[in-house]
């Protein structure tokens, strides 16, 4: 362990220059007086390390000096993917490794294309959460992603949305996927591969069993097709409105985009008063109530009748809390209550 920290240290001073103890020691997670006594063992060990006195000081390596240990090892080479997402190797457990294979790489470039590989950097961020997310609670991912990498089964309690709600399977983990801002885990049980939201995952057990690779498996191409499907069959009915052109055009920023783009493209002509008929479809009643609402008096609800019918629950509901002469009442009131 600390023959890789004095490694990293060098990297460090090769590719960054100049820097302070106190930036190598954030870098590397440990204190001062630790980065001060892996410098004095480079120096022992004949690295010309030296440092700058002063303010502006710190340690920096003679001008010239290039290191050549630069050889990768098995687990930064397979994390090296994830050096431009660092929040997501982090939640893995991989972002010292992730950290350590940028610094060999980067050491091992000539000058121009360093100073460009730290330029992008600069310039390109991912941030693949969606927008009034945080992100989600997952204290098992790490676990789960050890046992994709050894083939291990693993022991599931899961929580799911159907009863019972707590289940326990036994799963064999075929491959993590980090979808807007979610963990999933895709895992063969039985003959099928599944899919589990990492973040319902309550306890996780690693068994000593291996498995065998299912012959075939494109955990990529298993992916896009378990997407189709779900956002496929996620809207199971249909509902038939009327609204405004204004609401229909509102659609876009507060729908589903499976709801709004297929209201958009059934959408008939206008009529005489501007509102346009559409089809639009739905996950359940409930859903679509919630939906709908957001549109408030720019639709019209014509099918099913369970959902108009709620609707007109709804209305009167707000009748009752917002009656026609409530503002005259209170206008009225307020001239003798002076």
């Amino acid at each position: 362990m600390r023959a890789s920290r004095l490694v990293s240290l060098l990297l460090l001073l090769q590719t960054r220059g100049r820097m302070t103890a106190r930036e190598l020691a954030d870098a590397l997670e440990v204190s001062v007086r630790t980065v001060y006594r892996d410098v004095e063992s480079l120096g022992a060990a004949g690295v010309p390390v030296y440092a700058d006195r002063g303010p502006a000081g710190g340690y920096r390596l003679v001008a010239g000096y290039r290191t050549r240990l630069t050889g990768m090892t098995g687990p930064e080479a397979e994390a090296l993917f994830l050096a431009g997402l660092p929040e997501p190797a982090a939640e893995l457990g991989l972002a010292s490794v992730v950290t350590a294979a940028e610094l060999k790489l980067r050491a091992a470039l000539p000058d121009d294309l360093a100073d460009r590989s730290g330029r992008l950097r600069q310039r390109f961020h991912l941030d693949a959460p969606g927008w009034f997310r945080r992100p989600e609670p997952t204290p098992h991912l790490a676990t789960l992603a050890g046992a994709v990498w050894q083939d291990r089964l693993v022991l599931l309690r899961y929580r799911r949305w159907r009863a019972p709600r707590e289940v326990t399977r036994l799963v064999a983990p075929l491959g993590v996927v980090l979808k807007a801002g979610r963990w999933y885990l895709v895992g063969r049980r039985g003959d099928e591969p599944r899919t589990y939201r990492v973040g319902s995952v309550l306890d996780v057990t690693v068994t000593d069993e291996r498995y065998e690779w299912p012959d075939g498996f494109d955990l990529a191409a298993y992916w896009r097709e378990w997407t189709a499907r779900y956002e496929r069959d996620v809207y199971r009915d249909e509902a038939r409105i009327r609204l405004t052109m204004a609401a229909l055009e509102f659609m876009a920023y507060v729908f589903p985009p499976q709801m709004s783009r297929a209201a958009r493209a059934a959408a008939g002509e206008p009529g005489p008063d501007g509102w346009v008929e559409t089809t639009v479809p739905i996950e359940s009643v409930r859903h679509a109530h919630g939906e709908f609402l957001k549109l408030g008096a720019e639709v019209e609800v014509l099918a099913p009748a369970s959902l108009r019918d709620r609707f007109t629950a709804t209305a009167h509901a707000l009748t009752r809390l917002y009656p026609a002469d409530a503002g005259s009442a209170g206008a009225s009131a307020s001239p003798a209550s002076s």
